[in-house]
């Protein structure tokens, strides 16, 4: 089979043995975003033509490509959910003559207040990491732009809710006051723990925002602290916000990330254990068994 991991800015294919193994990978600088307006279809060929035309089927694909941006809008599978329930929602397309492919369509739920919340791709990887949550309730952390906290039940998830952290960082670093003061130095883990442990303080974030600027100004924050000070204040808050935080939290993403917040979580008492960062691949692997056999 083919895998195909197609986010906003990269994508990302695999050919899989019959037993799940890769194979084969290949990616590019090709999100869905660099793609000409309804030419998917040419820019998948474009990268795994031959492995199409040796007869690789089936063709899964998740993440934004199932998007109202991407090939076919792939309407959200409801919480709670598990891999069966995912793959009753698959959505085909079909191009060519003969070609097809499966999209796997995400997930929703709501808040306590009704308030909406998505996920794109972020199930897929939940399902190729479950086998690796080995408490029978736990949270499941995707550190990321746009940060995803799932609850899993046995292998199902029940609900999750997403905090835009990496993407306010970004933009109070680029484009707020608070930028102008930071330099791009490594992450200093002192500094870093120093906001995890204030946004445990009164105050509210707006408030504790701006002491990020007034620490730099009467030099209790050099230059280079400043941004891993903001990283660990954003990373925080988050944190403060999830409830029933026990246990062990299980942190899948890329290992530089899923670190700053096994660092952050520490101050909680909470254990940590990374998961594998590629679980996609299992994840589209589970759904493709379950496609119905001609």
């Amino acid at each position: 089979m083919i895998a195909v991991d197609w986010g906003t800015s990269s994508f990302r294919a695999y050919r899989l043995a019959p037993d799940g193994a890769i194979v084969d990978k290949r990616s590019a600088q090709l999100g869905i975003l660099a793609v000409p307006e309804g030419k998917f279809a040419e820019a998948l060929e474009s990268q795994v033509s031959d492995w199409l035309d040796a007869g690789a089927a089936p063709v899964l694909m998740s993440g934004m490509i199932g998007s109202r941006q991407g090939w076919k809008e792939a309407p959200y599978a409801k919480c709670p959910a598990g891999a069966k329930d995912i793959a009753a929602c698959l959505v085909d397309v079909r191009w060519g003559l003969s070609r097809s492919a499966w999209i796997v369509p995400g997930l929703s739920c709501r808040d306590t207040q009704g308030v909406p919340d998505v996920m794109r791709g972020e199930e897929t990887q939940i399902l190729g990491a479950i086998d690796e949550v080995t408490e029978r309730s736990a949270w499941v952390c995707l550190p990321g732009t746009h940060s995803k906290w799932a609850r899993v039940e046995g292998e199902r998830i029940t609900h999750f809710a997403t905090y835009m952290t990496g993407e306010a960082f970004a933009v109070l670093k680029a484009h707020s006051i608070l930028g102008r003061m930071m330099s791009d130095a490594d992450v200093d883990p002192v500094a870093f723990q120093s906001g995890v442990l204030r946004a445990r303080e009164s105050g509210g974030l707006l408030h504790h925002l701006f002491g990020v600027r007034t620490r730099g100004l009467v030099g209790d924050l050099s230059n280079d602290d400043s941004a891993a000070y903001l990283s660990g204040l954003l990373i925080g808050h988050e944190l403060a916000a999830v409830p029933r935080l026990s246990g062990t939290v299980y942190l899948l993403g890329a290992l530089p990330l899923a670190r700053l917040y096994s660092e952050a979580l520490k101050s909680y008492g909470v254990d940590t254990e990374v998961l594998d960062a590629d679980a996609a691949v299992r994840g589209l692997f589970k759904l493709a068994q379950m496609l119905p056999r001609n």
